[in-house]
């Protein structure tokens, strides 16, 4: 790839650190999340400028740093096209291939990589009468977790939100949930809370790992819930829909 472009994008990244969050990217994204069933071999995610203008486009696939840049990542990923002029009002589409690894991705769970689209507008035409004569111009980066789901994994991937369970701990005289997931699923709490002494607290939310555990704060509750205490929390699904659910705090 052309040095001078990523030498671009690698600068730019700082300016999507700080401005992703007051910033619109006009490259939408179809979809909150990319799920890759192993059998597939690979899957396609759509692109959309909604902008009067055209955007230079790249994308590229990490493991897990959000500083990464498209030359230093190693994933077993590949990407076409991974950099490309977006016209104005015009889709298009990106795919996205599994070219396997040295190291073998875990065969008895899913595993987790984060897709990263960068978008950089074109520079104000300075010879329009409306184009400013100073202005500021920053990419937009977007970062959705992509799945890696091997073949024959037990259980049903739908149902593995409802299996997690919840105790309470405390840690540093706070309250905390620590949410046991038996699944060979991610699955990610978009929001819980636990009523205690007639009252809702909430608690952060996180994604837990398969057969794994995650220890979600409750600020504010100084007391740990006792056993059967209801919570009330948030899944969000592979299709990117965000539904409630209800447990109960286990002894």
């Amino acid at each position: 790839m052309n040095s001078t472009i990523r030498a671009l994008s690698g600068a730019l990244l700082a300016a999507v650190c700080v401005f992703a969050g007051t910033s619109h990217a006009s490259v939408i994204i179809t979809g909150t999340r990319v799920v890759f069933p192993a059998k597939a071999g690979e899957v396609t995610v759509r692109l959309t400028n909604q902008n009067s203008s055209p955007a230079l486009v790249e994308s590229w696939i990490d493991d897990g740093d959000a500083q990464s840049t498209p030359d230093k990542v190693n994933t077993p990923f590949l990407i076409t096209p991974p950099l490309f002029r977006m016209e104005p009002n015009r889709d298009q589409s990106l795919r996205i291939m599994f070219t396997h690894s040295d190291q073998p991705l875990p065969a008895d769970r899913e595993s987790v990589f984060y897709l990263n689209v960068l978008e950089v507008p074109p520079k104000p035409n300075m010879l329009q009468a409306q184009a400013p004569a100073n202005y500021m111009q920053f990419a937009i980066r977007s970062r959705l977790k992509l799945f890696y789901r091997p073949d024959g994994l037990q259980g049903d991937p739908a149902k593995a939100p409802s299996q997690v369970t919840f105790k309470a701990a405390m840690k540093n005289g706070n309250a905390e949930l620590v949410v046991h997931n038996p699944t060979p699923y991610y699955v990610t709490i978009s929001h819980v809370s636990v009523t205690t002494g007639g009252a809702a607290h909430k608690g952060d939310s996180g994604m837990v790992a398969p057969m794994a555990d995650l220890h979600l704060a409750i600020p504010g509750l100084t007391q740990a819930p006792a056993a059967g205490s209801a919570i009330e929390y948030g899944n969000i699904n592979d299709f990117g829909a965000d539904t409630t659910l209800k447990g109960t705090v286990s002894p």
